[in-house]
């Protein structure tokens, strides 16, 4: 009897307990789904690049320049050079850019570079001592060349590491002159004199000048590492013309005013290499 009631009170109380412990799993099982934080990415794309460039052909030399006859009246003439050429071998820049997709990225860089012009002029005063020969100078000058250029570029797919593309920019360049030098000589048998005197060198002021610039490139890179890329590429730039050299100490005191010489924009083909690296 004793073991039929002790029996049937547990059978009364495990009733209970089930429907309690049930109600706790729904609760458990049904609560409200909870907000899922996904991590999210920020600044995906942005790169680091520098570059160095060798220019194997280098233009715009300017090819003419202003004289002034004091008169009266005053007027100016043109006169050409003998010979005129610039030589501006290396360049570099670096930048920041930022890739949008796997095909299309972008970048702002600071270019620097640096040259000379080399000229020759004859003059119409003859060499004293010689019959025939003529007085002559011979013209040197160096320039800088800063600014700033925006360029896009589109990659062609990677192929075993290999990404070839094209690209193209503009920006604004300065273009700094320095002095230029005339070297003016005629060496004969009663020393250098052109005319009635000797021969006298002169320094003309150089000219700086803010000018729009443009670039267009081709090329590929190479991916070293998963964030790390050599770049080889040839790029086309030219910078518009302007303001090379005004007219030296003695001229200008004797009324002459104005740029004496314009160089015809600085154009460039270059070899160039460089390294891009992911920031992130």
């Amino acid at each position: 009897m004793l073991t039929r009631i002790a029996v049937t009170s547990c059978i009364a109380v495990l009733g209970l307990a089930v429907p309690t412990q049930a109600a706790d799993l729904d609760d458990i099982i049904y609560a409200p789904d909870l907000p899922v934080t996904q991590p999210v990415e920020i600044g995906t794309g942005w790169y680091l690049r520098g570059d160095l460039g060798y220019s194997a052909r280098t233009r715009g030399a300017a090819t003419n320049y202003s004289v002034f006859n004091v008169g009266p009246p005053a007027a100016y003439a043109g006169e050409q050079f003998d010979t005129s050429s610039l030589d501006s071998n290396w360049s570099g820049s670096i930048g920041m850019g930022y890739s949008f997709t796997d095909y299309l990225r972008a970048d702002l860089t600071f270019d620097y570079a640096e040259g000379k012009f080399d000229g020759t002029t004859s003059s119409l005063l003859s060499c004293a001592g010689v019959v025939g020969g003529q007085c002559a100078s011979i013209d040197t000058q160096d320039f800088e060349q800063y600014g700033f250029m925006a360029n896009a570029y589109v990659d062609l797919g990677t192929y075993s590491g290999f990404t070839p593309y094209v690209g193209a920019g503009a920006g604004i360049a300065r273009v700094t002159w320095g002095a230029l030098t005339n070297d003016q000589r005629c060496v004969s048998v009663v020393g250098n004199v052109c005319g009635a005197g000797v021969a006298v060198d002169s320094t003309h002021a150089g000219e700086e000048t803010w000018r729009f610039t443009y670039a267009l490139m081709a090329g590929f890179s190479y991916d070293i590492t998963k964030d790390l890329k050599l770049d080889l590429g040839y790029r086309y730039s030219k910078v518009d013309g302007g303001a090379q050299f005004s007219y030296d100490a003695v001229t200008a005191a004797a009324g002459a005013v104005g740029v004496q010489s314009y160089d015809n924009g600085i154009e460039k083909h270059e070899i160039r290499a460089g390294l891009r690296y992911a920031l992130w």
